[in-house]
Order: structure tokens, then sequence, then C-alpha cells
């Protein structure tokens, strides 16, 4: 078991049976427990978490329909609706039981109902486990514009069982992977080398790793929580990354990691380009992204709207469009200013990477 200490938070690594979970769920006493699932939380991992845990016999059970487009306002007005409905009060325990989308919303609903509500994670998917349920950041999308609205509010405790991960679809280790590859990327390039060996769905099922990116995560995170400068280095692949899912939203939606995974490639390109990134380490790195990740094709009418989705990324200031860069692997830079005209070239050379492996 491992115990990582955050900032008003408790993180516990290791088989849920081991851990204070259930010392957590006794504090509440005689307060209510709500338990938020998706669909397939619902139907792969909730029943063994109540019959595993007596203090759970009892909750109420919240069900988030599934997929990125649910991820709005709208669905949070029907669970808040339903929370006044059944008399929560402020003193209730949230608990979030599934991947990204989950403790996002999850943690966005309850740090807004009567002003906060504690809640807890149980990440069961890569992506929640090494990222989203890490770090206080909750939020929902406005429109085709990812995590517009949110608040940085910590879980008080997050319970990490890798017994979770056989829950998932292979594909979806390589949605946890991008953000996995991104702490190399920027932070420590003997992580990238390791990552970089990854060859089955059996490599993500390492705990010495999933541990290295929730110690970084949390590391970057609790320095500067309100990311005012070091945490931009964790948005390396989302400047780019946010526009094409936003923007593949409306016709043909891809999950988070294959967005970030192009967003990476499309930024470590521009980092070469302007000279900060070594060509070697560059087609290092992009050998990597484009034999792990499906590239896209973008056309020009594309990439307008990608830039204009670009130009609403909440880490602009100023009108201007931000982005993080890599003067090495393991080096990340934040607070680069991008042109119109290297987002196109970036854009270009992803799209003519696509047509040279189709």
């Amino acid at each position: 078991m491992t115990h990582i200490l955050s900032e008003g938070s408790e993180i516990e690594i290791g088989p849920l049976s081991d851990t204070s979970l259930p010392k957590v769920l006794a504090s509440y006493g005689g307060n209510k427990i709500i338990i938020v699932v998706d669909e397939n939380t619902h139907d792969l991992c909730l029943e063994y978490l109540i019959t595993s845990f007596p203090a759970l016999e009892k909750s109420e059970i919240i069900l988030l329909p599934n997929g990125e487009e649910n991820k709005v306002m709208e669905v949070c007005m029907q669970v808040w609706n339903a929370f006044s409905e059944y008399g929560f009060s402020r003193k209730d325990l949230v608990l979030n039981l599934g991947g990204g989308m989950v403790t996002d919303m999850g943690g966005f609903i309850a740090s807004v109902f009567k002003r906060g509500m504690d809640f807890i994670h149980i990440p069961t998917s890569l992506l929640a486990m090494v990222d989203a349920a890490i770090g206080g950041k909750n939020g929902i999308d406005l429109g085709p514009h990812k995590n517009q609205l949110g608040t940085i509010v910590k879980a008080k405790n997050v319970f990490i069982d890798l017994a979770f991960l056989q829950t998932l679809p292979a594909k979806e280790f390589y949605n946890g992977y991008a953000e996995m590859l991104k702490y190399g990327l920027v932070y420590d390039a003997a992580l990238f080398d390791e990552l970089s060996k990854f060859k089955t769905e059996d490599d993500f099922n390492r705990l010495d790793i999933i541990e290295k990116c929730v110690q970084i995560k949390v590391a970057i995170s609790d320095r500067d929580l309100f990311e005012k400068g070091e945490r931009k280095l964790l948005n390396f692949g989302h400047t780019f990354g946010h526009a094409i899912e936003g923007y593949r939203l409306q016709t043909d939606p891809i999950s988070h990691g294959h967005a970030v995974g192009i967003g990476m490639c499309a930024e470590s390109y521009v980092s070469m380009k302007r000279g900060l990134l070594s060509k070697d380490e560059f087609h290092k790195l992009q050998a990597l992204l484009v034999q792990t990740y499906p590239f896209l094709t973008f056309s020009e009418d594309c990439i307008r709207e990608i830039i204009s989705l670009m130009y609403n990324d909440k880490k602009n200031e100023a009108g201007k469009i931000f982005s993080v860069l890599l003067e090495a692997i393991g080096k990340g830079v934040y607070h680069n200013e991008l042109s119109e005209k290297e987002i196109l070239e970036a854009l270009q050379h992803v799209s003519l990477l696509a047509e040279s492996l189709n």
C-alpha cells in the first residue's frame, strides 16, 4: 500500500480492501453517501463496491450517461435537482466511481452543490488514476469547448486500485497512456524512455509507473494548485488536443487521449521548427505517437475551425493562443504564444503524416 499526501487530500494506491476507505466512510456517521457512476461502472464496478463495504449498502446511486457529449450543464442540473429531491445536505459525502468524465463531473457537481460537499474519488480508468482524479480540477464542457466551466477543489481521498483496470477495453489504456507520456515529455525523460517500451495492454498494469505518474502530478499541482506557472506544463498536447477533440465532438468523436496524442505531436513539431527541440528527439517521439494513435487528416476548413476553437481555450490571455513546448524530452516550457501560421503548419504536418500512413 502506497500513501501519497497531497495538501488537503490523501491518495492511497493498492487493493481497496487494504485502504482506509472503511474508516473514511465511517467518519460520515449518520450522513448520506451518494455514489456517482456512469453506465460502464454501474455494470462493472458498483456491485463489487457495495458488497465489499457494508457502509455503502444504503447509498443513493446517481447514474450519469456515458460519453463526452453528456459532460454538460444540462446533466449537472438534473443531478442537482435529484440531490435536492433526496434532501442531501452539505454534510453528506459524494463518492465518484469511474473514469475521467465521472471524476471531473462528479467533483464539479459536489463542489458546487450547497457551496461544496465533501467528495472522494475511486478512479476506474488509467486516465483517471494517473491524471483526472488528482490535483483538484473538476469541470464540464460548454459546447465544443472542453472544461470551460469548473472548480479547483480536491477530493478528500483518492483510492487507486489497479484491479479496476481489468474492467477496461484495450483501447481505453491508450487514453491514459497519452497523459503518462506527457509527464515523461515535460518532466521526466527516464519515465518517457520506460513508457516507450510498452508493447501490450499488460504493460499498463505497472504499479511503479502509475505511482510515478501520480507523484509527478501531485508534486506539480501542490506547488501550483491554481495554475499560475509550473502547472501549465501539464497542458502539453492539450492546446491542440482539446481543440481537435472539440471539433470532432460535433461529427465523429475521438477519445481525449487520442486527441492529446495528436496534440503532442503538433506541439513538438512547433518546438522543433522553433529550434527548441532537436530533430532527433522530435522524430523519436513522433515515431512513438504515430505507432500508438491513428493520425487524422484536416482540410483547410477543418484547420480554420480548430484554430477558432483554440482561441476559446481557457489558457489564453489577451486574445492570444498559448501552448507548452519542449526544449528536450523531459523538459517542457510553458507560456509560449503561437501564431496562426505555426498552428496551420503543424496541423498540415499531422495531415501529411496521416496520408503517408494510409
